[in-house]
This record gives C-alpha cells, sequence and structure tokens, in this order.
C-alpha cells in the first residue's frame, strides 16, 4: 500500500492530503477565490463518526455558508482548533495551518479508492485544458 503526500482535490474546492492512512481535508484556491472574509468555522468532535460525501464541516463567510464533505466514511481524530479560534488562518495559509480536520477511515482501502476517482476526475480536465503554453 502507498503512501500519498502531494494534495488531491475534493468536490473541486477542497483539497485532501493522505498520511499514513490519515485523511487531512482543507479548503483550496479555488474554494478561498470567491470568499472576502471568514467569519466562523464549525468542525466536528475529535471522534466523531463521519460519513462519505456528507457534510462534515462548515465555514461561515460574508458570502453565506461553505459546506465541507468527507470522501470517506471514518472516525474524526484531529481537528484544528486554530482555525476555531482565527478563521483568517484558512485564507492565509490554506495548505499549512489553515488544515481543518483529519480523518481515519473506517476501510483503509476507500483511500485507494479515492485516489482512483480523483486520477480519472484529473485526466478528464487535462484532456480540456492542455493548450495553455507560454
Amino acid at each position: 500500500m502507498s503512501v500519498k503526500d502531494e494534495f488531491q482535490t475534493f468536490m473541486g474546492y477542497q483539497w485532501l492530503q493522505v498520511e499514513d492512512q490519515t485523511l487531512t481535508i482543507g479548503v483550496n484556491e479555488d474554494g478561498l477565490s470567491e470568499i472576502s472574509e471568514i467569519t466562523a468555522v464549525h468542525l466536528p468532535s475529535e471522534n466523531e463518526d463521519v460519513a462519505a460525501d456528507e457534510i462534515c464541516a462548515e465555514i461561515e463567510t460574508e458570502e453565506g455558508p461553505l459546506n465541507i464533505y468527507c470522501p470517506v466514511d471514518g472516525k474524526v481524530v484531529e481537528i484544528n482548533g486554530a482555525v476555531v479560534e482565527n478563521p483568517s488562518l484558512i485564507m492565509e495559509d490554506p495548505f499549512g495551518d489553515g488544515w481543518l480536520i483529519r480523518v481515519e477511515p473506517t476501510d483503509a482501502s476507500s483511500l485507494e479508492n479515492m485516489d482512483e476517482d480523483e486520477d480519472e476526475d484529473d485526466r478528464d480536465e487535462d484532456e480540456d485544458g492542455d493548450e495553455d503554453e507560454d
């Protein structure tokens, strides 16, 4: 079983990172591009069960709520309390200090299946946009 350390896109506006069978979830630049200010962050509790393709967190913005979905069934093993205290961290450092939650999947093979689905999505996007060369 391989460990993937690079970021993957989920739902178009979230990033995922798999490390040591733990999934970290955050918001990518696409998700932040139309947000002027994050006013609050609502995260699940540690040890809370989360379900695949269900809302597991919510970010309140000036433009309205941004729902965060979990790609796998699992248990929340860590939340980023720093973003609850200081929501602007998400916009300042979305791939670093602005991460949201870490989830341990109920079934470790779901991480591999999720990765295969994302690879197929990436191939579809690549076919549309390769003409853009400097």
